[in-house]
Protein backbone atom coordinates (compact mmCIF):
# COMPACT_ATOMS: atom_id res chain seq x y z
CA UNK A 1 0.00 0.00 0.00
CA UNK A 2 1.26 3.43 -1.05
CA UNK A 3 2.19 5.51 2.34
CA UNK A 4 0.01 8.76 1.79
CA UNK A 5 -2.93 6.09 1.58
CA UNK A 6 -2.12 4.49 4.62
CA UNK A 7 -1.68 7.63 6.45
CA UNK A 8 -5.01 8.59 5.36
CA UNK A 9 -7.14 5.49 5.95
CA UNK A 10 -5.37 5.71 9.75
CA UNK A 11 -7.09 9.13 10.51
CA UNK A 12 -4.01 11.73 9.30
CA UNK A 13 -6.07 13.56 6.98
CA UNK A 14 -7.15 13.80 3.70
CA UNK A 15 -4.34 12.72 1.11
CA UNK A 16 -3.08 16.51 0.66
CA UNK A 17 -2.82 17.20 4.31
CA UNK A 18 -0.58 13.84 4.46
CA UNK A 19 1.52 15.10 1.60
CA UNK A 20 2.17 18.10 3.73
CA UNK A 21 2.83 15.96 6.99
CA UNK A 22 4.99 14.12 4.62
CA UNK A 23 6.96 17.21 2.90
CA UNK A 24 7.35 18.60 6.57
CA UNK A 25 9.55 15.64 7.59
CA UNK A 26 6.83 14.56 10.65
CA UNK A 27 6.17 10.46 8.98
CA UNK A 28 8.75 7.53 9.45
CA UNK A 29 8.35 4.09 8.80
CA UNK A 30 10.42 1.53 10.47
CA UNK A 31 12.04 4.39 12.72
CA UNK A 32 13.58 6.30 9.55
CA UNK A 33 12.33 9.56 8.26
CA UNK A 34 10.42 9.11 4.86
CA UNK A 35 9.18 12.12 2.61
CA UNK A 36 7.70 10.27 -0.31
CA UNK A 37 4.06 9.65 -0.32
CA UNK A 38 4.49 6.91 -3.14
CA UNK A 39 6.56 4.26 -0.81
CA UNK A 40 5.01 0.99 -0.62
CA UNK A 41 4.66 -0.16 3.11
CA UNK A 42 3.12 -3.29 4.63
CA UNK A 43 0.17 -2.52 6.65
CA UNK A 44 0.71 -5.06 8.82
CA UNK A 45 4.66 -5.81 9.63
CA UNK A 46 5.79 -1.76 9.23
CA UNK A 47 5.92 0.39 11.96
CA UNK A 48 4.56 3.78 10.73
CA UNK A 49 4.56 6.52 12.63
CA UNK A 50 3.24 10.58 12.24
CA UNK A 51 4.02 13.13 14.47
CA UNK A 52 5.06 11.16 17.16
CA UNK A 53 1.73 9.07 16.93
CA UNK A 54 0.99 5.72 15.50
CA UNK A 55 0.09 5.00 12.54
CA UNK A 56 -2.11 1.35 13.74
CA UNK A 57 -4.59 -0.35 11.52
CA UNK A 58 -7.79 -1.35 14.21
CA UNK A 59 -9.52 -4.24 14.03
CA UNK A 60 -12.64 -2.52 12.46
CA UNK A 61 -12.71 0.41 10.05
CA UNK A 62 -14.39 3.36 10.99
CA UNK A 63 -14.74 6.31 8.61
CA UNK A 64 -16.21 9.55 9.30
CA UNK A 65 -17.84 10.98 6.47
CA UNK A 66 -18.91 14.62 5.59
CA UNK A 67 -21.88 13.42 3.44
CA UNK A 68 -22.98 16.33 0.88
CA UNK A 69 -26.71 17.59 0.27
CA UNK A 70 -27.70 15.42 -3.13
CA UNK A 71 -26.34 12.15 -2.22
CA UNK A 72 -28.05 9.22 -0.81
CA UNK A 73 -27.37 7.20 2.14
CA UNK A 74 -27.45 4.02 0.52
CA UNK A 75 -25.35 1.09 -0.70
CA UNK A 76 -25.87 1.71 -4.56
CA UNK A 77 -28.38 3.27 -7.28
CA UNK A 78 -28.61 2.90 -10.92
CA UNK A 79 -29.50 6.73 -11.50
CA UNK A 80 -27.86 8.58 -8.24
CA UNK A 81 -24.56 9.10 -6.24
CA UNK A 82 -24.79 6.99 -2.79
CA UNK A 83 -21.93 7.56 0.14
CA UNK A 84 -20.58 4.65 -1.23
CA UNK A 85 -19.25 6.53 -4.38
CA UNK A 86 -17.32 8.38 -2.54
CA UNK A 87 -15.41 6.56 -0.46
CA UNK A 88 -12.49 3.98 -1.36
CA UNK A 89 -13.69 0.64 -3.34
CA UNK A 90 -11.69 -0.95 -1.30
CA UNK A 91 -13.42 -0.86 1.69
CA UNK A 92 -16.85 -0.61 0.79
CA UNK A 93 -17.73 -3.90 1.28
CA UNK A 94 -18.08 -4.68 4.68
CA UNK A 95 -18.95 -0.96 5.84
CA UNK A 96 -22.44 0.46 6.83
CA UNK A 97 -23.59 3.80 7.75
CA UNK A 98 -24.42 4.25 11.24
CA UNK A 99 -28.01 5.79 10.62
CA UNK A 100 -29.45 7.41 7.45
CA UNK A 101 -29.47 11.15 6.38
CA UNK A 102 -31.45 12.34 3.77
CA UNK A 103 -30.36 13.11 0.28
CA UNK A 104 -30.89 16.88 1.17
CA UNK A 105 -29.32 16.80 4.51
CA UNK A 106 -25.58 17.31 4.74
CA UNK A 107 -23.21 16.50 7.64
CA UNK A 108 -21.77 13.80 9.94
CA UNK A 109 -22.18 10.33 8.76
CA UNK A 110 -20.43 7.67 10.07
CA UNK A 111 -19.70 4.23 8.23
CA UNK A 112 -18.08 1.25 10.06
CA UNK A 113 -17.96 -2.63 10.63
CA UNK A 114 -18.30 -2.58 13.65
CA UNK A 115 -22.04 -4.00 14.38
CA UNK A 116 -22.05 -3.68 18.43
CA UNK A 117 -21.14 0.20 18.24
CA UNK A 118 -23.12 0.56 15.25
CA UNK A 119 -26.11 -1.27 17.34
CA UNK A 120 -25.22 1.49 20.33
CA UNK A 121 -25.32 4.51 18.48
CA UNK A 122 -28.40 3.55 16.91
CA UNK A 123 -30.90 1.82 19.81
CA UNK A 124 -33.48 4.10 20.65
CA UNK A 125 -32.97 3.03 24.46
CA UNK A 126 -29.44 3.98 24.81
CA UNK A 127 -30.22 7.81 23.60
CA UNK A 128 -27.42 8.89 21.47
CA UNK A 129 -27.67 12.75 21.48
CA UNK A 130 -27.13 13.81 17.79
CA UNK A 131 -27.03 17.83 16.84
CA UNK A 132 -27.88 19.37 13.76
CA UNK A 133 -27.85 22.87 12.50
CA UNK A 134 -31.06 24.13 10.80
CA UNK A 135 -31.87 26.89 8.87
CA UNK A 136 -35.53 27.53 8.29
CA UNK A 137 -38.30 29.68 6.73
CA UNK A 138 -40.57 30.91 9.50
CA UNK A 139 -39.78 32.99 12.85
CA UNK A 140 -38.97 30.81 15.96
CA UNK A 141 -40.05 31.58 19.28
CA UNK A 142 -39.56 30.85 22.50
CA UNK A 143 -42.72 28.66 23.01
CA UNK A 144 -40.69 26.34 20.41
CA UNK A 145 -38.18 25.41 22.98
CA UNK A 146 -41.03 24.47 25.12
CA UNK A 147 -42.78 22.47 22.23
CA UNK A 148 -39.68 20.79 21.43
CA UNK A 149 -38.85 20.00 25.42
CA UNK A 150 -42.25 18.86 26.15
CA UNK A 151 -42.06 16.38 22.84
CA UNK A 152 -44.06 16.81 19.27
CA UNK A 153 -46.79 15.26 17.66
CA UNK A 154 -45.79 14.59 13.96
CA UNK A 155 -48.02 12.37 12.48
CA UNK A 156 -46.92 8.64 14.51
CA UNK A 157 -48.12 6.79 17.22
CA UNK A 158 -46.60 8.61 19.92
CA UNK A 159 -44.97 12.22 20.11
CA UNK A 160 -41.23 13.19 19.31
CA UNK A 161 -38.53 12.27 22.59
CA UNK A 162 -38.20 15.37 24.56
CA UNK A 163 -35.34 17.38 22.42
CA UNK A 164 -33.21 20.82 23.06
CA UNK A 165 -33.87 23.38 20.59
CA UNK A 166 -31.22 26.38 20.55
CA UNK A 167 -32.75 29.73 19.01
CA UNK A 168 -29.57 31.54 17.44
CA UNK A 169 -31.07 33.74 15.10
CA UNK A 170 -35.23 34.30 14.67
CA UNK A 171 -36.74 36.46 11.96
CA UNK A 172 -38.36 35.49 8.79
CA UNK A 173 -36.32 33.03 8.07
CA UNK A 174 -34.56 31.37 11.49
CA UNK A 175 -31.26 29.53 12.64
CA UNK A 176 -31.18 26.77 15.48
CA UNK A 177 -29.53 24.11 16.97
CA UNK A 178 -31.28 20.79 17.20
CA UNK A 179 -30.39 17.82 20.08
CA UNK A 180 -32.57 14.74 19.18
CA UNK A 181 -32.17 11.15 21.40
CA UNK A 182 -33.74 9.16 18.45
CA UNK A 183 -34.10 9.05 14.88
CA UNK A 184 -37.03 9.03 12.92
CA UNK A 185 -37.91 9.60 9.61
CA UNK A 186 -37.40 13.03 8.47
CA UNK A 187 -37.82 13.81 12.36
CA UNK A 188 -35.97 16.96 11.90
CA UNK A 189 -38.18 18.95 9.14
CA UNK A 190 -41.12 17.07 10.46
CA UNK A 191 -40.56 18.91 14.21
CA UNK A 192 -40.34 22.42 12.46
CA UNK A 193 -43.05 21.41 10.27
CA UNK A 194 -44.96 20.80 13.43
CA UNK A 195 -44.15 24.63 15.19
CA UNK A 196 -44.85 25.66 11.52
CA UNK A 197 -41.55 26.19 9.92
CA UNK A 198 -40.24 24.73 7.22
CA UNK A 199 -36.47 23.47 6.80
CA UNK A 200 -34.28 25.25 4.21
CA UNK A 201 -30.75 23.91 4.86
CA UNK A 202 -30.11 20.85 7.44
CA UNK A 203 -26.27 19.82 8.48
CA UNK A 204 -25.83 17.12 11.19
CA UNK A 205 -22.63 18.29 13.55
CA UNK A 206 -22.54 15.68 16.23
CA UNK A 207 -23.52 12.16 16.65
CA UNK A 208 -22.22 10.95 20.63
CA UNK A 209 -18.93 12.17 21.66
CA UNK A 210 -17.91 12.26 17.74
CA UNK A 211 -17.60 15.41 16.15
CA UNK A 212 -17.95 16.40 12.18
CA UNK A 213 -14.11 17.52 11.49
CA UNK A 214 -14.96 20.90 9.99
CA UNK A 215 -11.58 20.66 8.16
CA UNK A 216 -13.73 18.22 5.52
CA UNK A 217 -14.63 19.25 2.54
CA UNK A 218 -17.98 18.29 1.74
CA UNK A 219 -17.26 14.41 0.16
CA UNK A 220 -14.04 14.39 2.20
CA UNK A 221 -13.83 11.41 4.84
CA UNK A 222 -10.90 10.38 6.88
CA UNK A 223 -10.47 7.01 9.04
CA UNK A 224 -11.24 7.61 12.84
CA UNK A 225 -8.76 9.04 15.18
CA UNK A 226 -8.04 6.48 17.91
CA UNK A 227 -8.96 8.87 20.57
CA UNK A 228 -12.42 9.51 18.54
CA UNK A 229 -12.53 5.65 18.68
CA UNK A 230 -11.65 5.21 22.17
CA UNK A 231 -14.62 7.89 23.42
CA UNK A 232 -17.18 5.95 21.49
CA UNK A 233 -16.04 2.66 22.96
CA UNK A 234 -16.40 4.25 26.49
CA UNK A 235 -19.57 5.67 26.22
CA UNK A 236 -20.69 2.34 24.44
CA UNK A 237 -19.32 0.43 27.38
CA UNK A 238 -20.49 3.03 30.40
CA UNK A 239 -24.22 2.52 28.85
CA UNK A 240 -23.91 -1.21 28.89
CA UNK A 241 -22.66 -1.47 32.17
CA UNK A 242 -25.09 1.10 33.71
CA UNK A 243 -28.88 -0.01 32.07
CA UNK A 244 -29.39 2.85 31.41
CA UNK A 245 -32.55 3.42 29.12
CA UNK A 246 -33.44 7.30 29.94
Amino acid sequence: MRLDKYLCETGFGTRSQVKALLKKGLVSVNGEPEKRPERKVDEHSDIISCGGKAAVYSEFIYLMLYKPAGVLTARSDRREWTVFDLILAELRRDLSPVGRLDKDTEGLLLLTDDGPLAHHLLSPRHHVEKVYFAQVRGELREADILSFQEGLDIGDERKTLPAKLEIQKSGAESEALVTLHEGRYHQVKRMFQAVGCEVLYLKRLSMGSLALDESLAPGEWRRLREEEIALLKKEEGSRDESGDTN
